[in-house]
C-alpha cells in the first residue's frame, strides 16, 4: 500500500513539475478537390490574369500556398485525371488516352487498379465524386463506386459532359433525368425534340457538392469536385460555351465567345467561394485540406481563343501540346490545421500523381507500392526542407500523328514530337516560354534525357508509341 501511495505522489509531482502527458493525435483532414475542366495556367488572378475576375480564387491562394511549377497528369482529361486517380504518370497509368467505348464512356479502370479514393474509403472516410469522371462507363468495372467512391453524382462519359443542359446524369449507377428536352410530335424533316435549357449542369454540381458536405454521413470526408467548365461544349463545333449568364461580361466589346469563357471561370470562381463559406459556416474550414487546380492546359474549341485573354500567360502551348501550357497549372492549398503557410509560392515541381501519396500520408495510410508520386505532405505542412524531389516528371500523349513524349528534369524541359524525332531541350529557368532550343548546345543534358524517355514507360498494347506514317 505505501509503494502504490508513493508512486502515486512521484507521479502527481511530476506532472505538477512539468512532465507533459503524450501528445494527442491530430485528426485527419478533410480533402476538398477541385479540378477545373481546360482552365488555363494563366486564367486566374493569382496566376497573372488581368481581364478574367477570380477573386473567390485569389483569396484563397492569399490565404494559403500557391504552386508555380505544378503538372497535369496529362494534356487532355481521361490520362489527366488517370494519373491523379492512381499515382502513375502516363508512362505506367493503366489509361493513357482519350478511348471511348460504345455505347458510353471511355476505356475504364480496371478493378485491380488501386485507387486514392479506395485508399481513403478503406481510413473510414466518407468519398464522393462530384462532376466528370470519364475512366468507366456504365456496367464497366471503371464506375466510381467500385473504384472507392461511395457517392457519385455527374457524368461518367467525357462525350455526354459536353453538353451542359444534357437530358440525365447519373447518380451512382442511376440515370437522373432533367427537365431539358421537352417532347414534339415528329415533323417533316424528322425532329423530334426541341431542346431547352432550364437546368445547368454545373449548377446541379455544385448543389450536390453543397448537399455532400452539408451532411456527409461522416467525418472526414473526400470530396473530388472534378467540374466541367471552362470545357467548351460540343467540341470541335463552334457553337460556343454554355453558361447561364454572361454577367460582367455582357456589356463588354469582346467576342461572343470570350465572353461565354470569361463568364464561366467567374460562375466557377464563385462557386468556388461558396464552398469555402460553407465550409466556415460548418466550423470545418480549419481542418479542411483545400485544393484547386485544373485538368490540363486552356482549349482553342468551340469558338475559343486561348489568346485573347492570354489563358496560358507565359507559357507556350495549349490542350493537347506537351510544352507548358499544355500542362502546367495552377494548384493552391490550404489547411490551416496543418500548417500551410498563408500567402505564400513554392517552386516545388510536383505533378498529379502526387495527390495519391499525398493524400494516404496525410490520412495515416500506407500508400501502396510502385507509384511514381511523392507525398506533397511537408511543403504543405510548412516544411519545406524535408520535402522528396522528383528525379524527373515524365508525360506521353498519343493523340495525332504521332506519340509525343515530354520530361521534366530539374530546370531542363526536353519535348519529343515523335519517337523517330530529335529531342529538344529548353532552359525553363531562363527561358519559360520554351521558345529557344538549345539542344546542340548541351549533348549531356540531351542524353540524359534521352535514357529517361527509354526508361520511364512500360509498354502498353492500347498505347505504343507511334511514328508518323510514311
Amino acid at each position: 500500500m505505501l509503494r502504490v501511495l508513493f508512486s502515486v505522489l512521484l507521479a502527481a509531482l511530476l506532472t505538477g513539475c512539468g512532465s507533459e502527458a503524450p501528445p494527442e493525435e491530430k485528426p485527419a483532414p478533410n480533402i476538398l478537390l477541385i479540378v477545373a475542366d481546360d482552365l488555363g495556367y494563366g486564367d486566374l488572378g493569382a496566376y497573372g490574369q488581368q481581364r478574367i475576375r477570380t477573386p473567390e480564387l485569389d483569396a484563397l491562394a492569399a490565404e494559403g500556398l500557391r504552386f508555380t511549377d505544378f503538372y497535369a497528369g496529362s494534356t487532355v482529361c481521361a490520362p489527366s485525371r488517370a494519373a491523379l486517380m492512381t499515382g502513375l504518370h502516363t508512362g505506367h497509368a493503366p489509361i493513357r488516352g482519350n478511348g471511348e467505348v460504345q455505347p458510353m464512356g471511355q476505356r475504364p479502370i480496371e478493378d485491380e487498379v488501386v485507387t486514392v479514393a479506395e485508399v481513403l474509403q478503406a481510413r473510414g472516410y466518407d468519398t464522393a465524386l462530384i462532376g466528370k469522371w470519364g475512366l468507366g462507363g456504365p456496367g464497366s468495372p471503371g464506375e466510381p463506386n467500385r473504384q472507392g467512391f461511395d457517392h457519385f453524382f455527374g457524368y461518367l462519359c467525357q462525350r455526354h459532359a459536353h453538353n451542359s443542359y444534357p437530358e440525365f446524369l447519373f447518380r451512382n449507377t442511376t440515370r437522373v433525368p432533367l427537365d431539358n428536352v421537352v417532347p414534339e410530335p415528329k415533323r417533316e424533316d424528322g425532329a423530334g425534340v426541341a431542346i431547352v435549357k432550364n437546368q445547368h449542369s454545373h449548377e446541379l454540381l455544385i448543389e450536390e457538392a453543397v448537399e455532400f458536405i452539408g451532411s456527409a454521413a461522416r467525418q472526414p470526408f473526400f470530396l473530388a469536385l472534378t467540374v466541367t467548365i471552362p470545357h467548351a461544349n460540343n467540341e470541335g463545333k463552334d457553337d460556343g460555351m454554355e453558361v447561364p449568364s454572361l454577367g460582367q461580361y455582357a456589356e463588354t466589346d469582346w467576342p461572343e465567345r470570350q465572353k461565354q469563357h470569361a463568364a464561366m471561370i467567374s460562375l466557377l470562381d464563385r462557386d468556388v467561394g461558396r464552398l469555402l463559406d460553407l465550409l466556415a459556416e460548418k466550423d470545418m474550414a480549419d481542418n479542411t485540406l483545400v485544393l484547386f487546380t485544373s485538368d490540363n492546359g486552356p482549349h482553342r474549341e468551340g469558338g475559343n481563343d486561348p489568346d485573347f485573354n492570354d489563358s496560358n500567360g507565359p507559357l507556350r502551348g495549349i490542350k493537347r501540346d506537351l510544352y507548358e501550357g499544355g500542362i502546367r497549372v495552377p494548384l493552391i492549398a490550404r489547411w490551416p490545421a496543418g500548417g500551410t503557410p498563408s500567402g505564400a509560392a513554392t517552386d516545388h515541381v510536383g505533378a498529379f500523381w502526387d495527390f495519391l501519396p499525398t493524400f494516404a500520408e496525410l490520412s495515416g495510410a500506407a500508400a501502396p507500392a510502385g507509384l511514381d508520386g511523392v507525398s506533397l505532405a511537408p511543403t504543405l505542412t510548412g516544411r519545406p526542407g524535408e520535402q522528396q524531389e522528383h528525379e524527373y516528371l515524365y508525360w506521353e500523349f498519343h493523340e495525332g500523328k504521332a506519340s509525343k513524349q515530354a520530361v521534366r528534369m530539374g530546370d531542363w524541359k526536353g519535348v519529343r514530337l515523335a519517337p523517330n524525332q530529335p529531342l529538344e531541350l529548353y532552359d525553363l529557368s531562363r527561358d519559360l516560354g520554351e521558345e529557344h532550343d538549345v539542344a546542340a548546345e548541351h549533348p549531356e543534358i540531351v542524353e540524359k534525357i534521352e535514357a529517361i524517355l527509354a526508361a520511364a514507360r512500360t509498354e502498353h498494347p492500347i498505347w505504343p508509341l507511334r511514328t508518323p506514317k510514311e
